[in-house]
């Protein structure tokens, strides 16, 4: 049989499958990139069973646990702990703290499947607080750079283009903007979390020798930069992308019109056009206050045109009227604000090629 394991590192490093024995309400709430939910006890056993450990202590709660736990519910349980096992032979089991239910979960395995697995010593708890401190020391201790630049001038194709980029919109699956919101939900902010700690890791095992940031708020829509990397994020240096305003729109008018679209057709099939639609005009708003009554309305009123166009036709043309208005009303002076607070830190500005080859360069000659 193999060991049981605490070394987390590899863990992560190597991808290891794990099967995770917590109830589906505790995985829910925040887990690791992979990981199979297979639980000992369901939502409402669990909470059962919390219940008579309170009131009567931890032997009636095994008790009550194991008479929840059986027969064909058991069986049936046992036998998916076993087709992960045998799909994954170099896996490991947890639970919460790698005690009693991942102890038991092993036990019935060897018992009942003739099958020995390890598990992870301190569960998911011992994981969480590694990579939580795997952030911490590589916000403090990493040589960070970031992309700033006005909105629409390509930002993400940068990081897309660059090996030591860490992309936290793909990880938090939004755009970063009031108009970022995809097809698909975001993940829970633990494991929005738990999937950057993972990028970082890697790129270290990896020797990177620089990290690349695009310049984010704290929120990624709903998903908050954990603090010790956003604090950074005030100090770190920055390169600024440029591009002209025509190229800027045409940019917004394809991922946030045209790829938007697609993703809400390909997810809802005949209903996702009406689904697009609402979540452009709610994104609008969103921001309305700051619009001001008539530019709202204005800008409004140029939008569901567009998108009445858009629905007779399949034409995108009108869609450029009120990117560009927004962009000059509301984005631009709020980016040049924040341009001039940070221009001590810029490094380098340009267009993405220059931007791209400039932080190639820094990588290379910037000790590890």
């Amino acid at each position: 049989m193999r060991h049981d394991t605490a070394d987390f590192r590899q863990l992560f490093l190597d991808d290891v499958p794990m099967m995770d024995a917590r109830a589906p309400v505790e995985f829910s709430k925040g887990a690791f990139p992979g990981v199979v939910n297979l639980p000992l006890m369901n939502d409402i056993e669990r909470q059962k069973v919390g219940t008579c450990y309170k009131q009567h202590g931890q032997q009636a709660a095994i008790e009550l646990g194991h008479r929840l736990v059986t027969g064909k519910v058991k069986a049936e349980r046992i036998e998916a702990w076993a087709a992960f096992a045998r799909a994954n032979p170099h896996g490991y089991i947890y639970c919460f703290r790698g005690g009693l239910r991942s102890q038991l979960v092993q036990q019935w395995l060897k018992s009942e499947a003739g099958i020995d697995y390890p598990r992870v010593t301190g569960g998911y708890k011992a994981m969480r607080h590694f990579l939580l401190e795997t952030l911490e020391h590589a916000a403090d201790h990493s040589n960070f750079i970031l992309v700033g630049g006005m909105t629409g001038t390509g930002k993400t194709e940068v990081l897309a283009r660059l090996d030591d980029s860490v992309d936290l919109e793909h990880i938090a699956n939004h755009r970063g903007s009031s108009f970022g919101k995809r097809a698909t939900p975001q993940p829970a902010q633990i494991d929005f979390e738990n999937m950057l700690a993972i990028r970082l890791l890697k790129m270290q095992a990896a020797g990177a020798r620089q990290y690349v940031l695009e310049d984010e708020a704290r929120l990624v829509g709903r998903c908050s930069i954990p603090l010790p990397l956003y604090q950074g994020m005030q100090r770190y240096p920055l390169v600024w992308l440029e591009d002209s305003l025509e190229s800027r729109v045409e940019r917004i008018l394809r991922d946030y019109v045209i790829d938007l679209c697609a993703e809400f057709v390909a997810e809802e099939g005949e209903g996702g056009f009406a689904a697009f639609s609402e979540r452009l005009r709610q994104s609008l708003v969103n921001i309305s206050k700051r619009l001001g009554g008539e530019g709202y309305k204005r800008l409004a009123a140029i939008m569901d045109q567009a998108l009445a166009e858009q629905a007779s036709s399949g034409a995108v043309d009108l869609h450029r009227e009120w990117i560009e208005a927004l962009l000059n009303q509301y984005y631009d002076p709020m980016y040049a604000y924040q341009r001039e607070n940070k221009a001590s830190r810029i490094e380098f500005a340009g267009e993405q090629n220059a931007v791209v080859e400039f932080l190639q360069a820094r990588a290379a000659k910037d000790p590890m």
